[in-house]
């Protein structure tokens, strides 16, 4: 039996790594500048933890806006906590990194996709990490307007089919 690298992995547990690393920073030291965060994630992971009205009106994906309010940001191993303000109404989520499925900092044009390898979403896909291109991380960027508290964004409008 041959032995392989499985560089799949290894990306997905470095891109991961990396997400992990950047919450600490901003637990720590807060948003720097006009860095925010777009975070797409699998509200149907078995370990996310979200309020009912949120994951009925989201039962497969939905993106938060990490920015100009956030609190309680707890950042572990295996997700991250945070508590964010939903047309004036604080709800705490729970994503585990596994979870996640983009995550971009459009004020430096950073992002990442973990692209699932099947498209027949029907059983659960393995994912790979990969940097976005331009182009992808343009076509994820939405019009942003003053607001007081981070708001739900829906990608779909922007995705290729």
């Amino acid at each position: 039996m041959s032995r392989t690298i499985d560089y799949g992995n290894l990306m997905h547990d470095a891109m991961r790594s990396l997400i992990r690393n950047v919450l600490l920073d901003v637990k720590d030291n807060g948003l720097p500048g006009a860095h925010h965060f777009f975070i797409t994630f699998d509200t149907s992971h078995p370990d996310a933890e979200l309020a009912d009205w949120l994951s009925d009106r989201y039962p497969d994906e939905m993106t938060v806006v990490m920015q100009h309010w956030y609190d309680g940001l707890d950042v572990t191993e295996d997700g991250f906590s945070i508590t964010l303000n939903f047309g004036d109404a604080p709800e705490p989520l729970y994503v585990p990194y596994d979870a996640i499925r983009t995550f971009v900092d459009p004020s430096v044009e950073f992002g990442l996709r973990f692209e699932q390898k099947d498209e027949d979403k029907k059983a659960k896909p393995d994912t790979v990490a990969k940097p976005l291109s331009q182009t992808e991380e343009s076509e994820l960027e939405v019009e942003e307007a003053p607001v007081k508290a981070a708001e739900i964004v829906s990608l779909d409008s922007f995705r290729k089919s």
